[in-house]
């Protein structure tokens, strides 16, 4: 009698797997979750009497559905057997006699006899286990960080060694999903039943694990993004504001440079709201270090417009000089030397701008030539003729003056 009603039994449980099922993820799955279970919807409903049906066997034919933003994996017996990455509605099947329904062309008695011998071998029960999960391939917000104490890093835009306390959160996205069930999910998601494994629950030895990782590459990241802002003349700290993207692709950079997230887990970081506080002695230094930077700025920008706008005082000056010495009261030699002392000024005043641009490298030591001799008086007298010259071509002087002046140098 046990024999039969072992039979009896095992035949209703195996004619009620025949019926096909329809899965789907389960309702109110969290944004964060990174896998979770497909489930049966309405699994042997309308079925009369016979309705039970054995877990965790996918029947042939049945309807899964692959939503947008996720990934389907199908296991067997702990052993990955499909993989589906493109949204859409697919049909199970499997060579596996737990799974031959007579709904799907599969017969009727030979079927039903087959898993019928292999569950009470197994004592009624199916010799088989198949189970099917989604992963998660939408970006996973909200995961968070901080740092108890400053973190430091060797500052390029202060030359020193800089250091701040950090906080924020992070996104993070499964780039691998084969890779993610494989080595990073613990085996207690993967069971028959299983919870949702969500990254939202600090609690988890993995959550623990990413959040160390994250803080501890934060000081590789900063000195990296620091020659950055010394480049664009910007402090680490004002130099991440404006550039969170660039930051977080920094970030992803040097997690998986020292903990290969992407290589072993499956993920990566795809951005970063973070807030960073200098300590007193870096907010010390920084001070310092931007003081000198505007004294620097200042001056550059005052020998640059000087150095810009020279040549037309000079032009001013001279202009004015010969004007001035075409209509001096004491003569046109006066005149001739007020416009001498002008340009003078003005040459001193270019030796000034001169001292206020950047020092140059010294040039090399050269010999001293002798002294020229001194010009003779005629050589004198024949430049200040033709200096005279030149202001009665340009009219600034008459000719009574220039005849004046020459009489005179020529003793006349």
């Amino acid at each position: 009698m046990g024999f039969i009603k072992a039979f009896t039994g095992a035949l209703g449980g195996t004619f009620a797997d025949q019926w096909k099922d329809f899965y789907m993820p389960a309702p109110n799955i969290p944004t964060t979750a990174g896998l979770f279970p497909a489930v049966p919807q309405g699994q042997n409903g309308e079925r009369g009497e016979n309705t039970k049906g054995n877990e965790n066997i996918i029947t042939n034919g049945s309807k899964i559905i692959v939503p947008e933003g996720t990934a389907l994996i199908t296991v067997q017996d702990g052993a990955v057997t499909g993989f589906i990455a493109e949204p859409g509605g697919y049909i199970f099947n499997s060579e596996d006699p737990n799974s031959k329904s007579m709904f799907s062309g599969d017969g009727v008695f030979g079927q039903l006899w087959t898993q019928t011998w292999e569950k009470v071998k197994f004592g009624g029960q199916p010799g088989s286990q198949q189970l099917a999960f989604y992963v998660n391939l939408k970006p996973i917000l909200g995961n968070r960080f901080g740092t108890q104490n400053p973190v430091y890093w060797q500052d390029g835009y202060l030359q020193t060694r800089a250091g701040a306390s950090a906080r924020g959160t992070y996104t993070l996205q499964i780039c691998d999903p084969m890779m993610f069930f494989k080595t990073f999910v613990p085996d207690m998601y993967k069971q028959p039943n299983a919870p949702v494994y969500d990254f939202g629950d600090s609690t988890t030895a993995q959550s623990e694990q990413l959040f160390m990782d994250f803080v501890s590459t934060l000081d590789a990241a900063l000195t990296s993004f620091s020659q950055q802002a010394k480049e664009n003349n910007l402090d680490t700290i004002d130099y991440v504001k404006g550039n969170l993207t660039k930051f977080a692709s920094t970030m992803d950079e040097e997690v998986e440079a020292q903990k290969q997230w992407s290589t072993n887990y499956g993920l990566k970081i795809t951005s970063v709201s973070i807030l960073l506080d200098y300590d007193t002695a870096t907010q010390e230094i920084l001070a310092e270090a931007r003081k000198v930077d505007q004294e620097v700025r200042r001056a550059r920008a005052m020998g640059q417009a000087y150095g810009e706008n020279m040549p037309a005082m000079m032009a001013a000056a001279s202009g004015q000089a010969m004007q001035a010495a075409a209509a001096n009261e004491n003569g046109a030699m006066m005149g001739f030397m007020g416009m001498n002392m002008a340009q003078q000024g003005g040459a001193n005043l270019m030796g000034a701008v001169n001292n206020m641009q950047p020092a140059q490298p010294a040039a090399p030591a050269q010999p001293v030539a002798p002294a020229a001799p001194a010009a003779a008086p005629q050589s004198e007298m024949m430049t200040k003729l033709l200096e005279m010259k030149q202001l009665l071509d340009a009219g600034a002087i008459t000719q009574e003056d220039y005849d004046a002046v020459k009489k005179q140098l020529l003793g006349l």
